[in-house]
């Protein structure tokens, strides 16, 4: 995704001044949307106007939406600030006397009032009892549809929704300007010597089948579509919220597999993908169609274990693995950190999207589980050196085998057992009177017993904490 300059603060004037001023100069009324002066279709001409007209036009349309004391107006203006080259200040002030209401008196008293597109995106994302006004989805749609127009082909008019379509922001790509890998070519692990051994890579195996996709090169495609060991999967990556989500595409009740590309569309800084037989927009990070024709289906894609883990590990643990092949029919610079080198050593967000819990940083990495009975995240900093965690995640008892400096966690039932690492190994452990060996599909015990591995991913705590507020949250012992 391409970044957007967060727009500077206003200058030399309080947010108080800037609402009274904008009350008195632009008429707007603070309790509630008058009687409409316009329109619908001449609310959609004005707004359009915002973004296509000359600078004349577009400051006469900005005071002329503002007049019509509309609150939910606001959504439009906070749209169009990203792609129209208004005047900061004159924007500001349509949108504090719009919102004033909407804000609480802390905020005025404190100047704490949004500045800029992103923070206003923010202030909409905790707005979610106001709705935009009926002009904005044809709005949207045509703001959209000169970027792209394949992107109508995910928003047509009357479409079904479960997410805010408001909320939907263009990641800087038009459709598949991020292309999927569907069925890729792969190498011996001995012919793969474009890999270094600290080279990060997404480790896959099911049915015996080993594959290792490097994240140096799904960092420019964030998804692959690929059957292992005969089972249809997609990696859902997103690199804006550093999560690699492996799921089953082939659900009970259809005909085929699903396949998935990216749509270029975010919704809070979270990847949408988009599956290719319906044109559905699925949240990344739950596995659901949120927009359009699958909608209200009940559809939910069944997760799959994946490791992160270093090139040298996954190849040693898995001798016999393949390998993503560099011809993957685009040309990219596939080099160790070649891309999101900045956004990945930074603590900001490239897009907006509310921490809904500080309880870590937004840009803080946790491993995750969604279990019976309940979902719970582990810091990755409680990997530091190496560990074995034994805790318990809903109504299920689990061990943790995992280290921070390669991002590495795999997760196991343990039954009640107790396991610990066996002379300091990550690979073998002992507890309940025996040795086992760590797998990627189970635990392995020495006298023929099994503990089976659990689906969990790895993901920013932004995230993981906005998608999956009512988890748990590991806390170290002292």
């Amino acid at each position: 995704m391409v970044r957007f300059p967060r727009y500077q603060p206003v200058a030399a004037r309080s947010v108080r001044r800037i609402v009274q001023a904008a009350a008195v100069s632009l008429a707007v009324g603070l309790s509630g949307p008058a009687v409409a002066q316009l329109s619908d279709d001449e609310i959609l001409s004005h707004s359009l106007d915002l973004v296509f007209g000359d600078r004349s036009e577009a400051l006469q349309s900005l005071e002329i939406l503002a007049a019509e004391e509309d609150p939910r107006l606001a959504f439009t203006v906070i749209t169009a600030m990203r792609y129209a080259p208004l005047p900061q200040e004159a924007t500001q002030e349509a949108l504090a006397a719009m919102a004033s209401e909407r804000l609480a008196a802390e905020q005025l008293d404190n100047d704490d009032v949004p500045e800029g597109w992103f923070e206003w995106m923010l202030w909409r994302e905790e707005t979610p009892d106001l709705a935009p006004h009926p002009s904005f989805a044809e709005f949207q749609r045509q703001l959209l549809s000169r970027i792209d127009p394949r992107f109508l082909e995910f928003l047509p008019t009357g479409v079904k929704h479960e997410i805010r379509l408001e909320e939907i922001a263009w990641g800087g790509v038009r459709v598949d300007g991020i292309p999927a890998l569907t069925n890729p070519d792969f190498l011996a692990a001995a012919d793969a010597d474009y890999l270094r051994d600290d080279d990060l890579v997404f480790g896959v195996e099911i049915n015996g089948d080993a594959r290792a996709y490097p994240l140096r090169i799904l960092n420019w495609h964030e998804m692959f579509n690929d059957v292992v060991g005969g089972v249809p999967v997609s990696l859902a990556y997103c690199t804006l919220c550093g999560a690699g989500i492996l799921f089953d595409t082939m659900v009970e009740g259809q005909d085929a597999a699903f396949v998935f590309g990216s749509s270029g569309f975010l919704y809070r800084s979270n990847k949408l993908m988009y599956d290719t037989a319906t044109r559905s927009l699925w949240n990344q990070f739950t596995g659901r169609p949120v927009v359009g024709p699958l909608v209200g289906s009940g559809i939910e894609l069944p997760i799959r274990p994946v490791a992160i883990t270093s090139w040298a590990n996954w190849r040693d643990r898995n001798p016999d693995t393949r390998v993503l092949s560099l011809d993957t029919g685009f040309r990219r610079d596939y080099g160790s950190g070649a891309a999101y080198t900045e956004y990945f050593a930074s603590p900001e967000l490239m897009f907006p999207a509310v921490l809904h819990d500080d309880a870590l940083a937004a840009k803080d990495f946790v491993f995750g589980l969604r279990l019976p009975g309940g979902a719970k995240a582990w810091p990755l900093s409680a990997f530091a050196g190496g560990a074995v965690i034994n805790d318990r995640a809903g109504l299920v008892d689990v061990v943790l085998v995992g280290d921070e400096a390669t991002r590495t966690v795999r997760a196991y039932r343990r039954d009640g057992i107790v396991l610990a690492a066996q002379d300091d190994r990550l690979d073998r452990l002992t507890g309940g009177g025996t040795t086992w060996t760590v797998t990627e599909e189970a635990l392995l015990a020495d006298d023929g017993r099994s503990l089976q591995r659990e689906a969990g991913h790895v993901a920013y705590w932004f995230a993981w904490a906005g998608y999956l507020r009512d988890a748990e949250l590991y806390v170290p012992p002292e």
